[in-house]
């Protein structure tokens, strides 16, 4: 019997799990392999009011896999960074409203680090107006390709920077932001992801650049033809937040972005990041 009570929300993308206590969240290696497994089948968790502390929700993404820690010091939890556009609560935020666009957690990292496993968020404040997450699944983006398309794709590259993404919310930006971009560098992955379980994605999102090999003008209008493709309203789950709901997905099969929210708005999500295992290949 499934240690978890599934009802999906869209077709697609998404479920809600329900009957879940908080406590019950922690501690329990059966329980996180269902949800792994659970993951794998919908993208997408959402586990309404549960309201986790952060402490519980660390203990929680442990049973998941190894936890990011670069971003400690942002809050007084080990393994919780705020995501916020309030800069007292951190002080990265002009960053983050890079994430109102589709994308992938962790196609440009500093190194040769793997793209996160999963990503849990809390919210602990929501926006008066926008701020829903929005989630697409990458291995239905690759399924709605016809074979010729899959034939075609199986090959191309695709350069990202964070540059890329940047670019999108300021796209004036100032000697010295410019140059902290292009410290960062940059990465070529297969546009097609094939997964150790045998699956097949596709790595989109607003940090691809460019496509190897091709004019730049027209590999950039093919990544936003696959875009717009993969994340057509009905194909799309948006999660409109209340305090203390907790939303999980799977980093490496679902593209996400946040609807955008006004500057001064309170919202506060506290996220946790499960570090990824397996390579873009």
């Amino acid at each position: 019997m499934s240690l978890l009570t599934i009802n999906k929300l869209t077709a697609t993308v998404g479920a809600e799990v329900t009957d879940l206590p908080p406590q019950a969240l922690a501690g329990d290696p059966a329980l996180g392999a269902a949800v792994l497994d659970a993951l794998e089948d919908n993208g997408v968790l959402v586990f309404p009011g549960l309201k986790l502390d952060p402490q519980a929700q660390v203990e929680f993404c442990r049973q998941l896999g190894d936890i990011d820690h670069s971003s400690d010091g942002h809050h007084p939890v080990a393994g919780i960074y705020p995501v916020t556009l309030d800069k007292s609560k951190n002080a990265s935020a002009a960053y983050l409203r890079a994430t109102f666009d589709w994308h992938i957690d962790g196609c440009t990292p500093t190194g040769d680090e793997y793209p996160q496993k999963a990503t849990v968020l809390s919210a602990r404040q929501v926006a008066e107006l926008g701020g829903e997450t929005e989630f697409a699944s990458s291995y239905g983006a690759y399924e709605q390709l016809d074979d010729d398309e899959k034939q075609r794709f199986g090959s191309l590259r695709v350069v990202h920077s964070l540059e890329a993404s940047q670019r999108r919310v300021n796209p004036d930006p100032s000697p010295e932001e410019l140059a902290r971009w292009r410290s960062r560098p940059t990465h070529e992955h297969p546009l097609v992801w094939t997964h150790r379980s045998g699956r097949k994605s596709l790595v989109l999102g607003a940090s691809a650049d460019y496509v190897v090999g091709m004019e730049v003008e027209e590999g950039r209008a093919l990544l936003a033809d696959l875009l717009d493709r993969a994340t057509r309203p009905d194909l799309v789950y948006s999660h409109r937040w209340s305090v203390g709901d907790t939303v999980i997905w799977d980093n490496r099969g679902v593209l996400h972005r946040a609807a955008p929210y006004p500057q001064d708005s309170p919202r506060e999500m506290l996220r946790t990041t499960v570090l990824g295992d397996e390579p873009i290949q």
